[in-house]
């Protein structure tokens, strides 16, 4: 199986080395198979070739297995038309990879509320708040004037109940609970919508417990007691948010791995940006990448049926539960002193 790995920008391409270093180990050891197609995106092919996102990339996820995708720098393209484009929302939209899977795990115990934290959000991605990814044509915010702004939502069937029905199916493996969160009291139309096809895809599961919140409530609830929650459906902006808050509350960004998946592809993106003021200095963390490589893994295997890809994934995260668990082998944003490829080694040498 080929993967195409992506480096991205400021930080990534250190932890995407750092994550090379363990998926090679793990390839070697549990027999995966696993090619690697190396190719630029972001700032690098913006200087040399006039985008960030050149079309050959996405015909090239196209034909891979799986993609390891850096970290962007997106805040410091220029505008679309100049040649700067968001490779994330390009690549959730065009490959339509509309679950946004992100984890949220007290690797150190609790979280910081002093409550342990396990449970998963399903963002779907392809839609709603973004502009960048919600018209046929064009953006979904402009300006009538240089005084007024508009942005648009768009909320479909479609989108709202297939990343329902993935939330459901999660939960089944689960603690079989799924939390959807809208905010239907105010967007009456839209999240009404939302609610009326998760509500459908719940009869197919009556094995799980459907829970309705809204957003703002929800925001709270995460942090009275996240124990309460298992798997969380929910659209782009309140899951982008929302996901954050959880792997914060859960020990930090730095610990929260996160997959865009559709039906025929799966990339592993790191949860947080590119970091540019650490960037070359080896000291990212590399949690978040690593994490997001074995949630590629798990995905494989469940897609290809290889109970390798599936161990794998398993001994790589059991591999970073037990490096953190010494604060010899952190990094020291974890309390510890070891650098980016330090971490990335230690993890690599607990995989046997």
């Amino acid at each position: 199986m080929k993967i195409l790995v992506l480096p991205g920008d400021g930080i990534g391409p250190e932890i995407t080395q750092a994550t090379l270093a363990v998926l090679d180990r793990a390839n070697a050891k549990f027999k995966l198979g696993l090619e690697w197609e190396h190719d630029e995106m972001g700032l690098v092919t913006l200087a040399k070739e006039g985008t960030t996102c050149p079309p050959r990339i996405l015909d090239k996820a196209r034909a891979a297995a799986g993609v390891l995708l850096g970290p962007v720098s997106h805040n410091d393209y220029p505008p679309r038309e100049q040649g700067g484009v968001n490779p994330s929302g390009e690549f959730r939209v065009k490959l339509d990879l509309y679950a946004n899977i992100r984890p949220a795990k007290s690797r150190l115990g609790v979280g910081l509320t002093g409550k342990p934290v396990d449970l998963v959000i399903f963002r779907e991605c392809t839609e709603g708040f973004y502009a960048d990814r919600n018209m046929f044509m064009g953006l979904g915010e402009f300006m009538p004037t240089e005084d007024m702004a508009i942005s648009l939502r768009r909320v479909t069937a479609k989108c709202c109940e297939r990343i329902a029905r993935r939330a459901f199916e999660s939960a089944m493996t689960r603690r079989k609970k799924v939390t959807a969160v809208h905010k239907a009291n105010v967007l009456r139309i839209s999240d009404a919508l939302f609610l009326r096809e998760v509500r459908k895809v719940a009869k197919d599961f009556p094995d799980v417990e459907l829970d309705e919140k809204i957003v703002d409530a929800m925001a709270a609830l995460l942090v009275r007691d996240p124990s309460k929650f298992d798997v969380i459906v929910t659209g782009n902006m309140f899951g982008d948010i929302l996901s954050d808050e959880a792997s914060e509350i859960s020990g930090s960004l730095g610990l929260a791995g996160s997959v865009n998946a559709g039906d025929e592809l799966c990339v592993a993106q790191a949860q947080h940006g590119s970091a540019p003021d650490i960037a070359g200095k080896d000291k990212a963390n590399p949690i978040s990448l690593i994490l997001s490589a074995a949630m590629l893994l798990e995905w494989l295997g469940r897609r290809h049926k290889s109970a390798a890809c599936t161990e794998a994934a398993q001994k790589i995260e059991a591999a970073v539960d037990s490096a953190l668990k010494d604060p010899a082998t952190r990094t020291a944003d974890m309390g510890g002193k070891l650098g980016t490829q330090a971490f990335a080694k230690v993890v690599a040498e607990k995989l046997g």
